[in-house]
């Protein structure tokens, strides 16, 4: 399907749109009417986002907002389950640099 999160794995999902027309019974209407039913996609809030490997370098991963927002980001790598702290900054600011040096002492 090509829009998939990679780490999380979700991806499109579909459903119905339903249009209807009327005022609701409580509202002191005589109901509501379905007047269609057609298909709908849901698609995955991703995107694209690096993160630091213990080797010091970057990776570039589509991932979901809601594992962003989770602020970790576990992936696989050599047959382990590691944990990678996503680090905002860019490559080549002191900023990234410092963090980085913190989150992998050499």
């Amino acid at each position: 399907m090509g829009r998939q999160c990679e780490v999380s794995g979700k991806k499109t999902s579909f459903g119905n749109q339903i249009t209807t027309r009327g005022k609701a019974k409580y509202l002191g209407g005589v109901g509501i009417k379905t007047t269609g039913i057609s298909r709908r996609t849901f698609q995955p809030n991703l995107q694209s986002i690096h993160i630091w490997l213990p080797n010091g370098k970057t990776c570039r991963l589509r991932v979901a907002t809601s594992v962003i927002r989770s602020g970790k980001i576990t992936l696989e790598v050599d047959g382990k389950v590691q944990t990678f702290p996503l680090v905002k900054a860019s490559k080549g600011s002191a900023k990234a640099r410092a963090e980085l040096k913190s989150l992998y002492p050499i």
